[in-house]
């Protein structure tokens, strides 16, 4: 390969060997992606993320092209000059050399003779008469966003930096739908890469990954969340209040609740577009203070003999 000391190696830019498949170079690509993604960089490091992103861009376009990555392994540097709408520019020109032969390129035939004019015009994208190629399809582009718990059930939106053929970088709203699960992609038809020749748009997929919640924990439908109280509400029973998705919620606590007990709010969980919403799932912990006094322990002493129990771990067994 001629003229490579002049630019980057776009197999090297990918991490991929010269002789790697489509589907080698596609992998790489979108690993690369969203590791190096310019959303993804500290403040101070943004600018250089944007150019490195910029490179494997560019060396994508040009590797995932099969026309394109043959004229780039067999031309270098000089590819785009070899591939660009005019064959003859950057080659031969006034005072210029060519650094192949013409001959070679046109396969030394004349127009309407195979290999000649027409064939080389239909390479390029230019035409070629009935046996041209009809407009294509851009391709599909991916992403991945990371969305607060509180999105995912409630929804919202969010937003996204998408990188452009040339470099441009264009800002993209997605609205994320209520009820939405980890690691479910959302398409957004159109928004993908361009057509090369006028045909539609591809499609921008979104693979949405949720962030944990401290206290709040999702299984399908139902929200789980683990609430302490006191020995005195355990024992007395009482009314505690709850913010959940629909807002504060009032429940009861049972007179004798034990540690472990568990209330089932129905309805209260996740409502998503399609079906029915899920339950809310209350585990109550009973919270001992850390340390008594004399007083306190002679009650609790007086309490324990009062409301003697039977051995609550007789039936333990190995």
């Amino acid at each position: 390969m001629t003229g490579q000391s002049n630019m980057d190696d776009f197999y090297e830019i990918l991490g991929v060997e010269r002789s790697a498949s489509q589907k080698e170079i596609q992998k790489a690509y979108r690993l690369l992606a969203r590791k190096s993604h310019p959303d993804l960089a500290e403040d101070d490091e943004k600018d250089q993320a944007k150019v490195r992103f910029q490179k494997i861009q560019e060396a994508y376009d040009v590797l995932s092209d099969p026309e394109k990555r043959q004229m780039y392994d067999q031309y270098g540097s000089a590819y785009k000059q070899a591939g660009g709408g005019n064959p003859f520019q950057g080659f031969g020109g006034q005072g210029g050399h060519s650094p192949f032969d013409l001959g070679d390129l046109f396969g030394g035939g004349a127009r309407g003779q195979g290999g000649g004019f027409e064939d080389i015009f239909r390479q390029f994208g230019g035409g070629g008469g009935p046996r041209g190629r009809g407009p294509i399809r851009g391709d599909n582009l991916e992403h991945e966003i990371t969305v607060p718990f509180r999105t995912a059930i409630q929804g919202g939106q969010a937003h996204l930096t998408v990188q452009r053929p040339g470099g441009k970088t264009e800002s993209i709203t997605v609205k994320i739908p209520p009820g939405i699960e980890d690691l479910k992609k959302i398409r957004l038809t159109g928004q993908g890469d361009p057509s090369p020749n006028g045909g539609p748009a591809g499609d921008l997929m979104i693979r949405v990954k949720v962030a944990a919640h401290p206290l709040y924990r999702r299984q399908g439908n139902n929200l789980l969340l683990t609430v302490p109280i006191t020995l005195a509400e355990a024992a007395l029973g009482a009314k505690i209040d709850l913010p959940t998705p629909n807002g504060t919620l009032t429940i009861s606590v049972p007179s004798g609740s034990s540690s472990g007990k568990k209330l089932r709010l129905k309805g209260q969980g996740v409502e998503p577009v399609r079906g029915n919403p899920g339950d809310l799932i209350v585990e109550l912990q009973i919270a001992l203070p850390n340390s008594y006094d004399e007083g306190i322990k002679k009650t609790i002493e007086t309490l324990q003999q009062q409301f003697a129990q039977d051995d609550l771990r007789a039936d333990l067994n190995w």
